[in-house]
């Protein structure tokens, strides 16, 4: 279970700095036939929360002692700041393994949660949508990078970038849900039908196994006419699609990421926090409600 709102205890905090976590060094070690669920965070709309919900629902699962790997897709590289990790101590990116064939293994960055790991980006990885125009496979580099992984973590969370192109292909080729944040703000619902069309083609050919994991709501004001409306039409229209928990606007959350810190470790009391655990619980609740279809290579 996650942890009360207080102290969580000390077996989730990370190792020392500079020391890798490994299943081995966890207590944990590989259950034969275990594949972790991918997750990718995607919405082509930038400012929905979408990298503070990677970060924070990440954070979540690594606290209830979940082996948890965040994956950043997004050349902005906000997923990696956001936990701590400094640019120029980065010891490789995900660009690194999408383009140089360079194993994932090794671009593994610890952060303070114990459970959790980081494959961070650089705008490096910008480039990375042409170079990979006119390679062979190219929307399954990342499904490709992450196979030998798989059985080493519980949960992989993949933070898209505010697009829907190759990179984004890529992270719906490799999940097995997507999980849309959803802003209760006005002009929410508009390019709402762009994403779940693309989800349709990738269903349809590239990843057949590809679910809706749900609609997490952010930025929640209930002062706001809007945010209710917002809120009331997404239920109607999505039903059970939509996550119970909501993400409320939370001068602590906002201020998180300049600190380097999930909301967890920075005010694990806020109400932020306390939406994030919830989606968390979610999450794990569902645990065994979806098989993955992947097999370990």
């Amino acid at each position: 279970m996650l942890p009360p709102v207080g102290a969580l205890p000390s077996r989730v905090w990370g190792t020392c700095r500079g020391q890798r976590w490994t299943p081995e060094t966890s207590g944990h070690s590989k259950r034969m036939g275990h594949v972790g669920r991918i997750i990718c965070i995607s919405n082509q709309k930038g400012g929905v929360g979408k990298t503070t919900t990677a970060i924070n629902l990440a954070a979540s699962l690594a606290s209830a002692e979940r082996r948890t790997l965040l994956v950043d897709m997004d050349p902005q590289g906000n997923a990696g700041s956001g936990l701590g990790l400094k640019r120029e101590m980065l010891q490789g990116t995900v660009y690194d393994a999408i383009l140089g064939g360079r194993p994932m293994r090794e671009l593994l960055h610890p952060t303070e949660l114990r459970f959790l790991q980081v494959v961070p980006a650089t705008p490096d990885l910008t480039g990375a949508e042409v170079e990979l125009v006119n390679q062979e496979r190219r929307e399954f580099r990342l499904r490709e990078a992450l196979r030998p992984l798989a059985a080493d973590y519980d949960y992989i969370l993949i933070d898209c970038p505010p697009s829907l192109g190759l990179l984004t292909l890529n992270a719906l080729v490799a999940a097995d849900s997507v999980l849309i944040p959803l802003q209760c703000e006005y002009y929410a619902l508009e390019g709402l039908s762009q994403l779940t069309h693309t989800v349709d083609l990738v269903q349809q050919g590239l990843n057949p196994g590809l679910k809706m994991e749900g609609i997490l709501l952010t930025m929640f004001d209930s002062r706001a006419n809007i945010a209710n409306q917002v809120v009331e039409e997404a239920r109607g229209y999505f039903k059970d699609q939509v996550f119970t928990a909501v993400v409320p606007r939370n001068v602590r959350l906002a201020e998180c990421p300049s600190f380097g810190k999930p909301i967890i470790l920075y005010d694990i009391k806020s109400k932020g926090c306390e939406s994030y655990l919830a989606l968390g619980r979610e999450i794990m609740n569902r645990e065994g409600h979806h098989p993955s279809k992947r097999h370990v290579a």
